[in-house]
């Protein structure tokens, strides 16, 4: 959907993103100094150097440079890594690892040019998983992979006092989505998700809007109920930003689906 078919009272990106890492992880400096070594499933290999509190080294391939990145200890021995590119404006990748386990999903996000990919959220994600590490040295635990297990389940989301949003897991493919508290009361919608298990009770949870320019991406830990994340989207000034959230979650309910009647 494209401006001239948003809905005149809609809020933009920033509208709604002001305040809403209130509940958010705050962030660590434990990866200063390290190196990582990942290796993903598609095929690219990923070089990074923490050499500072939030700047990383990193290569891949023929290029390489050295950009902003943040790291939230999500669970023990889980990082979330959020990494912007200043070459690359459009662009951000987040790295889920597990430094035991030695287990990393990568999700790869681009703001895509208007018109570019019509009928398509403009946000795209790209979701692989890898290993940290030498790969020839099979890494243990779960193995991270799309899930179905959200499917039929409503949680509420307290990003701060004045965010708070009901998530309705539809299918597969898709959640819906509604502001109880905030600027976007009485919004909601439809949209486009992709859903990872990343070890037992973690979970990886990303959307793509249709309405606005935007996507984002979370790490769902069950057994703290703390969503951690961020989004990638484009302001009512048309800059493209990455905006940090995080809430505490509450399960309401869950909907059972019949054999043979599931959600794709």
């Amino acid at each position: 959907m494209n401006d001239q078919n948003r809905p005149a009272d809609w809020k933009h990106f920033d509208d709604f993103a002001a305040g809403i890492a209130t509940n958010r992880l705050p962030t660590t400096t434990a990866l200063r100094g390290h190196t990582f070594k990942i290796t993903l499933d598609t095929g690219r290999t990923i070089d990074l150097a923490f050499t500072s509190a939030d700047t990383v080294a990193w290569s891949e391939g023929t290029e390489a440079g050295a950009d902003w990145y943040e790291a939230l200890e999500v669970a023990s021995s889980v990082f979330f890594i959020n990494m912007s590119f200043a070459a690359r404006p459009t662009e951000d990748e987040a790295l889920i690892v597990n430094t035991s386990t030695r287990r990393v999903l990568s999700v790869r996000e681009r703001v895509r040019e208007a018109g570019e990919a019509p009928g398509e959220p403009r946000v795209a994600q790209t979701w692989s998983a890898g290993v940290l590490g030498d790969p020839s040295v099979a890494p243990t635990g779960f193995v991270p992979a799309p899930t179905r297990d959200l499917i039929g389940l409503t949680a509420h989301y307290t990003y701060s006092p004045n965010h708070v949003y009901e998530h309705i897991y539809l299918s597969s493919e898709r959640y819906a989505w509604q502001n109880l508290v905030g600027v976007q009361r009485g919004h909601g919608d439809v949209d486009l998700a992709t859903t990872w298990k990343f070890a037992e009770n973690q979970y990886v949870f990303g959307f793509r809007e249709f309405i606005i320019p935007v996507a984002s991406l979370f790490f769902y830990n069950w057994d703290t109920m703390r969503s951690t994340g961020k989004f990638l989207g484009v302001t009512s000034q048309g800059k493209v930003e990455n905006k940090p959230a995080g809430a505490h979650i509450e399960k309401k309910s869950r909907t059972v689906y019949d054999e043979g009647k599931a959600p794709v």
